[in-house]
């Protein structure tokens, strides 16, 4: 922290943990699978040296002396495989797919894939991929949004979704957050937005309705969840419609490419494409 004092906090142990296990923990003899990007390769290899600190290296310092044995095509290995090498971390040790990158050894490697055969892998890791997405996206939101500033967002959002919003003024707004109509004809839609992490209950929600008029549709937003008896009454009352935290991800998700550039910075997401398996009916 003396070193780098404008790093941020979390990275400070994550960090000094990758260097401290680099050093310590790593031994001679282990096993090194390092995916070099230029040239797509994965490269397996053995640790044969203890740690140097190399001053003059042009960038990395830290340094293992290491005796590469084979390099092998991205392609030879299964896609969770490749999924679990791509780490946020630069330096961590791989477990769900270290016999698949030991098996990469054997002479016979080659012979041992099947063409023929779908990577039953593929759609699992499309499912990680994704949900990591939706955590990431829900926890930014959770974290960086509350109150007042979730209500903006709520709106900006309706907004991307093709609704025309009024944000209520601060502390006068009996109950509810947003106004939102569809066009300029009626039907009104109130909405109320929640950021506090505890589920919403039935009360809650009764306080919406209590504020609504003949013909208005009402729209519940909360980061979390709905309660048994508030998840029960959103059933009998179909003109007021709740969402919660993960059906909120969705939306942000669907509608992303629509949203101010303000929450794009918040929340930062590249567009990507990933494989998936298509069943057979």
């Amino acid at each position: 922290m003396e070193v780098f004092p404008n790093a941020k906090k979390g990275s400070i142990p994550t960090s000094s943990g990758m260097l401290y296990r680099f050093i310590y923990e790593a031994e001679i003899g282990d096993y090194i699978v390092f995916p070099s990007k230029t040239d797509r390769m994965i490269n397996i290899g053995t640790i044969e040296g203890d740690y140097e600190y190399n001053a003059s290296a042009p960038e990395y310092v830290q340094q293992r002396k290491v005796k590469w044995l084979k390099h092998i095509p991205r392609t030879m290995f299964s896609q969770g495989a490749l999924h679990e090498l791509g780490s946020a971390m630069s330096f961590f040790m791989i477990k769900n797919y270290s016999d698949e990158y030991l098996s990469a050894l054997d002479k016979d490697f080659k012979k041992n894939l099947d063409d023929t055969v779908e990577d039953e892998t593929v759609a699992a890791t499309a499912d990680e991929i994704i949900e990591s997405t939706r955590d990431f996206v829900l926890k930014e939101l959770s974290r960086q949004l509350k109150g007042y500033d979730l209500e903006e967002f709520v709106a900006d959002l309706l907004n991307a979704m093709g609704y025309r919003t009024t944000v209520s003024p601060h502390g006068g707004d009996s109950g509810i957050d947003i106004t939102a109509y569809k066009d300029e004809l009626p039907p009104r839609i109130l909405v109320q937005v929640k950021s506090s992490d505890g589920n919403i209950k039935e009360a809650t929600i009764q306080s919406l309705k209590g504020a609504m008029r003949e013909g208005d549709y009402g729209l519940f937003v909360t980061l979390s969840d709905y309660t048994k008896n508030a998840k029960k009454y959103l059933e009998g009352v179909p003109i007021i419609k709740g969402i919660n935290g993960t059906e909120f991800v969705d939306l942000v998700l669907k509608y992303y490419d629509k949203l101010s550039d303000k929450y794009k910075r918040l929340i930062p997401l590249k567009m990507v494409y990933i494989p998936i398996i298509i069943e057979d009916n």
